[in-house]
C-alpha cells in the first residue's frame, strides 16, 4: 500500500493502539511495522490467526506472556562463539520459561473446541530443550543473577563470604558501641573501596592502626580500616574474587550449552513474539468491539453498521456501506459537515484494517475484499512550497490515480472537481469518473454538484447516496442513504431560520422547472425509502424476536423431554430393582416346593399356582411404560361378567367367572380352585378364531401353565423374545411336575431360536444335559433336555 493512503486514513493511529496492547518489545515493534497486504491468501491466513487468538482470549483469557528482550543480538554473539553475560542468559531462560507456560496453556484448546490450525506451526515452534532449560533453571535468575545452586563451589564461596562478613561486622560493632566511640566522628560503619572502615576524628587517626582509605571534604574525618579487621577484609576481597571467577566460569559453560540450541532459542522467541502480536490483535478487537470480516474474491464490499474505529463509539453513527454488489460507483452528496468524508474514511480504513489481518468495527457477517491498491484524495492538499492551489493539488493527485488505477483497486475521492468554476468542475468530474469507470475500479466519491446526481441515474452500475439531514433540528443525522441523492435544503433551512416567506417563495420561483422537479422527486424518494427502511427494521426485529422465542421454546421442550426421560429411567431402574428382588423371592418359593417334592412330601396344587402366579405378576410389572395399561384395564372392568372365560393376571391362569361378589370383585374357578379377584386382575379372553401361529403360541403358553406339564414345548413360529420367555416358564413347570426329560421343538429356520434355546439351557443350573433329537424325531430341529 502507498504511504499516502496510510497517512490520509490515519491507519498509523490504529497500529499505535495495537502496539500499546502488545507486551513484549519485539511484538510492539512488529505491530508498528504492520502494513496491509495485497495477497488474498496472506490476508485470509492473518485473519484466521486473529480469530484463533480471539477465541482463546474469550474462552481462556490472555496468554501467559511477560516482557522479554529481543534475543537476536545474543544469538549473533552465540553464532561467533562469544560468551553471554548474566542478563542475556537470564533473558534466554525467561523465553524458555514463557514457552513452557504457553505450551501448557494451549494444551487443552482442542478439548475446548478451539481450532488452532491457523497457528499450528507457531505452536510447534514452542519446543523447549530440556537440558538447557534445566541447567538455566538451576543456575540463573531472569534478571541475570547467578544462583547459589549454579555450582557447589559457588555455594561454598558465598557461604564463606557471608560468614566472613559477619565476623567483620561483629568486630566493627565492637568499635562503635564500646569505649572507642569517643574517637569516632559518627557511630557508624561504612565502606570505602569495598572494605569496611570507621569514620575517625583527625586527631585520633593512630588509635586504631590499620589503613586510611579516605577523608571528608573538611579533612576533620578520616575513614580508617582498623588493624584488627585488616586480615578479615583481605580474606573477604579474596573470597569475592574467587566468586567472580567462578561466576565467569559458569557463564562460559552456560553460553557454550546455549550455543548448541541457537535454532530452538530463536524459534521459541519468534513463536512468543508472534503469539504476543496476535494476542494484541485479539485484544484490539475486543477493545473496539470489532468482528471478523468475511473475505471474498469478487471485489464486493458489504459493511453492516460500520463505525469509524477512531471516533467515540458513544457518538459515532453506524452506517451500511456497499460497493461491487449491484453497483461499482457510489456518488455521495449531502450538506457540509454531514459525514460524507467520514463515510469515505470509514470505508477506506476498515478495508486497510482487514487487509492487515485485523478485525473491523462493523456488524458480524460484514464482507470485504482484498484490493491491490487503495487510492484516496481526501482533505485539503494545498502546498505553499509548490505554489499549488487546492484545486491544482487535487488534480495532481487525481492524475496520478488515473494513471495507475486498475480493476483491482479502490478509489476514494472527496469533493471531486471542487475548487473551481461549478460548471467546469462538474463537467471535469463527469469526465474523470468516466475514465476511472473505464478502468473498472471500485469508486466512492463525495460531491456537491447536482449534475452528478443525474450521472448516478444515467450510468450503469452507478448509484447515488446521500447523508441524511434533519430539517426539524436543522442538523445532519450522519446516516448514509444509498440509492437516494442528496436533497437541496437551502429553502427549507432559510424558512426554518425565520426568513421572510415571500423571499423564499421568490427564490423557489427563480429555479427552472427541471431542478424543481428533481428536488420534488428526491423528496418523495427520500420519504419512501425512509418508510421502507423503518418497515424493514420493524420486520427484522419481529423476525429476531420470533427466532429468539423459537430457540427458547425449543430449549424448554428439550429440557422437558430430558426430565421426562430421566424420570422414566429412574422408574425403570426402580422397577428392575424391585423385579430382581421379587424374582429371587419367587425362585426361592419354587426351590422350596421342589425340595419338598424331592423329599417325598405332597405339594398342594394351589401352592404351585400361587408360586407361578407371583412370578408372572412380577414380570408383568416390568413391561414398557409406553403401553397404557390404565385405559386397557378400565375398559376390561366394564366388559367382564359372570360366565366369561378370563385370564387371571396375577396367577397367569385361565378360569371362568362364577360369581360377582361386589362392584369390582369376582369369584373365578381355576381348575379345582376358586379364587377371589378384582376386575383389574382379570382379562377377558376372546372367543374369536385366531391365526394358526397365534394359536400355537397360546397352546404352548396354556400348556406350560397347566398343572400337568407336557413333555414337549413347540416354539416354532414364535418371536425370539416370546420363545425364550415361554421356554423359561416351561422349564419351571416341568421341574414342578417332576419331569426328567423334555423335548424342545424349535425348528431349523435361521437358527436364531435354536441358538437362543441352547444358550439358555447351558446357563440353567437345573439342566443336567441336552442334545439334538435323533433324525427320526426331528434332528437339529428339536433338542432333548434332561433335567435334574
Amino acid at each position: 500500500m502507498n504511504s499516502k493512503i496510510i497517512e490520509k486514513l490515519e491507519y498509523n493511529r490504529i497500529i499505535k493502539q495495537l502496539s500499546d496492547l502488545a507486551i513484549t518489545a519485539p511484538a510492539k515493534e512488529q505491530a508498528l511495522t504492520l502494513m496491509p497486504s495485497s495477497n488474498f491468501d496472506e490476508v485470509k491466513k492473518s485473519i484466521d490467526q486473529t480469530r484463533v487468538l480471539s477465541n482463546i482470549l474469550r474462552v481462556k483469557g490472555p496468554m501467559p506472556i511477560t516482557d522479554f528482550k529481543d534475543v537476536r543480538a545474543s544469538l549473533k554473539r552465540l553464532k561467533v562463539k562469544a560468551n553471554l553475560n548474566g542478563e542475556e542468559l537470564g533473558n534466554i531462560f525467561l523465553i524458555l520459561s514463557l514457552a513452557k507456560d504457553v505450551s501448557q496453556f494451549t494444551a487443552d484448546l482442542e478439548e475446548r473446541e478451539i481450532d488452532t490450525r491457523p497457528i499450528e506451526k507457531t505452536l510447534k515452534n514452542l519446543a523447549i530443550p530440556e537440558d538447557l532449560f534445566k541447567k538455566l533453571n538451576q543456575a540463573i535468575e531472569y534478571d541475570g543473577t547467578v544462583k547459589d545452586t549454579a555450582s557447589s563451589k559457588l555455594m561454598q564461596l558465598r557461604h564463606d563470604i557471608q560468614s566472613n562478613e559477619t565476623d567483620i561486622k561483629n568486630h566493627m560493632n565492637d568499635y562503635i558501641s564500646g569505649k572507642h566511640t569517643q574517637y569516632l566522628s559518627e557511630n557508624i560503619v561504612t565502606i570505602r573501596d569495598g572494605r569496611y572502615v570507621l569514620p575517625v576524628k583527625q586527631e585520633y587517626k593512630n588509635k586504631f592502626g590499620g589503613v586510611v582509605h579516605d577523608q571528608s571534604a573538611s579533612g576533620q574525618t578520616l575513614f580508617v580500616e582498623p588493624q584488627a579487621v585488616l586480615v578479615l577484609n583481605n580474606r573477604q576481597q579474596n573470597l569475592m574474587a574467587q566468586e567472580r571467577q567462578e561466576i565467569h566460569r559458569i557463564l562460559i559453560e552456560l553460553s557454550e550449552l546455549a550455543g548448541m540450541y541457537q535454532k530452538e532459542i530463536k524459534n521459541n522467541a519468534a513463536a512468543l513474539t508472534q503469539l504476543d502480536f496476535l494476542s494484541a490483535k485479539s485484544k484490539l478487537a475486543k477493545a473496539m468491539k470489532a468482528t471478523e470480516p468475511v473475505l471474498n474474491q469478487d471485489h464486493v464490499i458489504k459493511l453492516r453498521k460500520a463505525r469509524h474505529p477512531l471516533i467515540d463509539p458513544k457518538k459515532v453513527v453506524p452506517n451500511n456501506i456497499e460497493l461491487g454488489t449491484s453497483f461499482d460507483t457510489m456518488l455521495i452528496t449531502g450538506p457540509n459537515t454531514g459525514g460524507k468524508t467520514i463515510t469515505l474514511k470509514t470505508l477506506g480504513l476498515l478495508q486497510l484494517m482487514a487487509q492487515a489481518g485485523l478485525f473491523i468495527t462493523a456488524e458480524e457477517g460484514s464482507q470485504l475484499t482484498v484490493f491491490n491498491e487503495i487510492y484516496a484524495d481526501i482533505g485539503d492538499e494545498q502546498s505553499i512550497e509548490q505554489s499549488l492551489s487546492t484545486f491544482s493539488s487535487h488534480m495532481d493527485q487525481i492524475i496520478k490515480i488515473m494513471k495507475d488505477v486498475t480493476e483491482d483497486d479502490l478509489v476514494l475521492i472527496d469533493e471531486l472537481g471542487a475548487g473551481t468554476d461549478p460548471e467546469e468542475g462538474a463537467s471535469l468530474a463527469i469526465a474523470i469518473l468516466d475514465d476511472l469507470r473505464g478502468a473498472q475500479a471500485k469508486i466512492a466519491i463525495t460531491t456537491h454538484y447536482p449534475e452528478l446526481k443525474l450521472y448516478g441515474y444515467n450510468r450503469a452500475r452507478t448509484t447515488n447516496a446521500s447523508m441524511e439531514f434533519d430539517l426539524k433540528k436543522l442538523a445532519p443525522t450522519y446516516r448514509l442513504r444509498i440509492g437516494i441523492p442528496g436533497q437541496s435544503n437551502a429553502f427549507a433551512i432559510a424558512h426554518q431560520l425565520g426568513m421572510n416567506e415571500a423571499v423564499v417563495d421568490k427564490a423557489r420561483s427563480l429555479m427552472n422547472d427541471e431542478d424543481s422537479d428533481i428536488n420534488k422527486m428526491i423528496e418523495r424518494l427520500t420519504k419512501q425509502t425512509k418508510a421502507a427502511e423503518q418497515l424493514h427494521e420493524t420486520l427484522k426485529q419481529n423476525v429476531d424476536q420470533s427466532i429468539t422465542l423459537k430457540r427458547q421454546l425449543q430449549n424448554g421442550l428439550d429440557w422437558y423431554n430430558q426430565q421426562v426421560q430421566k424420570q422414566l429411567e429412574k422408574a425403570q431402574e426402580k422397577a428392575d430393582e424391585m423385579l430382581a428382588k421379587k424374582r429371587q423371592k419367587a425362585d426361592k418359593i419354587i426351590n422350596d416346593l421342589e425340595e419338598q417334592r424331592r423329599a417325598g412330601g405332597q405339594v398342594r396344587t394351589n401352592k404351585v399356582i400361587e408360586a407361578k402366579g407371583a412370578l408372572n405378576k412380577l414380570e408383568r410389572e416390568n413391561q414398557n411404560l409406553a403401553q397404557n395399561k390404565v385405559l386397557q384395564r378400565e375398559k376390561r372392568r366394564h366388559d367382564v361378567s359372570v360366565g366369561d372365560t378370563v385370564k387371571v393376571l396375577s396367577y397367569g391362569q385361565q378360569g371362568v367367572i362364577t360369581k360377582k361378589l361386589a362392584d369390582h370383585e369376582f369369584e373365578v374357578q381355576i381348575g379345582i380352585l376358586k379364587v377371589k379377584v378384582t376386575d383389574r386382575d382379570v382379562e377377558k379372553i376372546s372367543t374369536q378364531a385366531v391365526p394358526k401361529k397365534a394359536e400355537r403360541a397360546v397352546r404352548s403358553s396354556r400348556g406350560l401353565r397347566s398343572t400337568r406339564a407336557s413333555s414337549e414345548l413347540d416354539l416354532r413360529g414364535q418371536r425370539y423374545e416370546e420363545a425364550l420367555t415361554n421356554l423359561d416358564r416351561y422349564i419351571d413347570s416341568s421341574l414342578l411336575a417332576g419331569l426328567n426329560t423334555v423335548t424342545i421343538i424349535h425348528g431349523i429356520g435361521t437358527g436364531a431360536i435354536r441358538n437362543g434355546v441352547q444358550q439358555y439351557l447351558k446357563r440353567n443350573r437345573h439342566v443336567k444335559s441336552y442334545s439334538y433329537a435323533p433324525a427320526n424325531q426331528g434332528g437339529t430341529g428339536a433338542t432333548i433336555v434332561h433335567l435334574q
